[in-house]
């Protein structure tokens, strides 16, 4: 069993003064490890967009009253808040959880050797995401649930995604200029199919914010809209977005594309078939909660497969040394240069 290093004043100070650093210098994670953790953060992030709509959906939106505190007087929940209370705290508590998911992989990508600065950096705009998710989450209890307060939480925790997705396909692959795997009419029609998806949550949100589901007992403003025609807009928008990867995986198939964006765009059709099912059943079952909850979910489903269709249209293999040698960071002490 090798030694534990003798940790010194000198490395202590390093520790306080860049402590991810000072883990960088002595623990190396493999690809795998990484990439476990770039999914652990995208699993979370959706898992938080599901349980803010169990709050929204069972009443429990204002259960914590206030923000930051549960209650004036209380940090946590209490048990006159009952049900709604334990609800509501128990989905803030979640949001430290998704904090530590995005913590570990930014120490993961940060220790990885050689050290990509990329792939960090999309570590680090989950955090700050989160961190201002977490504050416009309190607004949004603070102004009694407003539903345009409601929409941009949703929409951000959407952006909280794209970045995690993102950031979880960069760990899978090189640091190489991306080399292109389609024509570029393909990879237009597939920027199509991308902003008429952001389109269609956009509007998604609307849906909801003139909806029955206000989040909470008490009268709840909604968005002036028509709601059964902004839901009829929104179905337009999902048949058109269903008829875009038809169209976009009958021209990979004509155009023999790789194998690659061929099967992410059959996912993306599978997915979207499965979400269309759920909105058509809540909408003519009058939006019993458990579907709402699961067209939610759905949402997700269906922005993670748009990205990676859009992803997968073009490859990034290891940097063969070609470009810069890899960053490489001075170990404060002795004791930090040992090996890990």
């Amino acid at each position: 069993m090798d030694g534990v290093p003798n940790v010194t004043r000198a490395d202590a100070a390093a520790a306080v003064r860049n402590p991810l650093a000072f883990i960088a210098a002595r623990w190396t994670p493999n690809p795998r490890t990484v990439r476990r953790a770039a999914l652990a953060a995208l699993a979370m992030a959706v898992v938080i967009v599901v349980t803010g709509g169990a709050v929204r959906l069972t009443g429990s939106g204002l259960g914590c009253p206030t923000w930051p505190k549960c209650t004036d007087d209380s940090l946590t929940t209490t048990s006159e808040m009952g049900f709604h209370g334990i609800i509501e705290f128990g989905n803030r508590m979640l949001t430290y959880v998704l904090c530590a998911a995005v913590g570990w992989a930014i120490i993961a990508a940060r220790s990885q050797q050689p050290y990509r600065r990329s792939v960090t950096r999309l570590g680090w705009l989950q955090f700050w995401i989160v961190m201002g998710n977490a504050v416009l989450g309190g607004i949004v209890v603070l102004v009694g649930l407003n539903p345009y307060t409601v929409a941009s939480h949703f929409l951000l925790s959407t952006a909280l995604i794209a970045v995690a997705t993102v950031m979880w396909q960069r760990t899978r692959e090189g640091d190489a200029a991306p080399r292109p795997l389609v024509g570029k009419a393909v990879q237009q029609l597939t920027w199509v199919l991308t902003a008429v998806t952001v389109l269609l949550i956009a509007v998604g949100t609307v849906v909801t914010g003139a909806g029955p589901h206000a989040g909470d007992s008490s009268d709840v403003p909604r968005m002036p809209v028509d709601w059964e025609m902004v839901t009829k807009a929104h179905a337009v928008l999902a048949w058109i977005v269903v008829t875009l990867t038809f169209a976009l995986w009958f021209v990979l198939k004509a155009v023999d594309a790789p194998k690659g964006p061929l099967a992410r765009t059959r996912d993306l059709f599978l997915v979207l078939l499965a979400q269309g099912a759920v909105g058509y059943v809540q909408y003519f079952t009058d939006l019993p909660e458990v579907l709402v909850g699961m067209h939610m979910l759905g949402s997700c489903l269906v922005w993670i497969a748009v990205l990676r269709v859009l992803l997968a249209l073009r490859e990034r293999p290891e940097d063969t040394g070609a470009g810069l040698p890899a960053q490489e960071y001075d170990a404060t002490s002795v004791s930090m240069a040992v090996p890990r």
